[in-house]
């Protein structure tokens, strides 16, 4: 083959390589443009179909409207009786004010050994109410004031006010300090010491 054969062949493969990139440029060209208009298309269709759905909306809730007014207008007695019938229990949900699930109640203080408290009967809103003690923290849970004894025991039952000084800690019914052993710092049970709800020790 001589050296014109050579880059006759040579020409024709480069035109044949430049044709193939022509094609290859107008595929894409062509691509890019059906794509432009398939996305065109579907924006188009899109907001048409979200304008649909919100003149549905619009006018659903032109003929509720439209209904309830006639309704009015027809029949009162049906119309303020549903009217009732939904206003009523929205009152009583908002007059209720919903709140949390939680009972609200005395709380257990902090109590510190060491520290001095006065007992206040945490069940009883009566001012000549007495807060019961016992000798053993347990007693209390299981208190039967059924026998003449248990009510007129001396230093069994102690005004509320009374101060005393809390100095040991029993834990029950998931809390640490559910009973309180106190010495009494005045009066005449002056000096004894016994148990005592937690809650009654304020």
């Amino acid at each position: 083959m001589s050296n014109e054969e050579n880059a006759n062949n040579t020409e024709e493969k480069v035109d044949s390589v430049e044709e193939v990139v022509k094609n290859v440029e107008e595929n894409a060209k062509e691509a890019a443009q059906d794509i432009k208009e398939a996305v065109s298309n579907t924006v188009d269709k899109a907001e048409e179909l979200t304008s649909k759905a919100g003149d549905a909306a619009k006018n659903a809730g032109g003929n509720l409207m439209s209904s309830v007014m006639s309704l009015k207008e027809n029949n009162p007695k049906l119309f303020f009786g549903l009217l009732a019938v939904v206003a009523i229990p929205l009152v009583v949900i908002m007059m209720s004010g919903g709140g949390s699930n939680t009972v609200s109640g005395p709380k257990i203080k902090d109590l510190v050994s060491g520290q001095k408290y006065i007992l206040k009967s945490s069940n009883s809103y009566d001012p000549s109410a007495t807060v019961r003690l016992v000798a053993v923290p347990g007693a209390l849970a299981a208190y039967d004031d059924s026998e003449e004894s248990d009510r007129n025991g001396a230093c069994q039952h102690l005004a509320q006010g009374t101060p005393v000084t809390a100095l040991d800690f029993s834990a029950a019914y998931g809390q640490a300090k559910a009973f309180v052993k106190v010495q009494v710092d005045d009066g005449p049970c002056k000096g004894t010491t016994a148990w005592a709800l937690g809650i009654d020790v304020q």
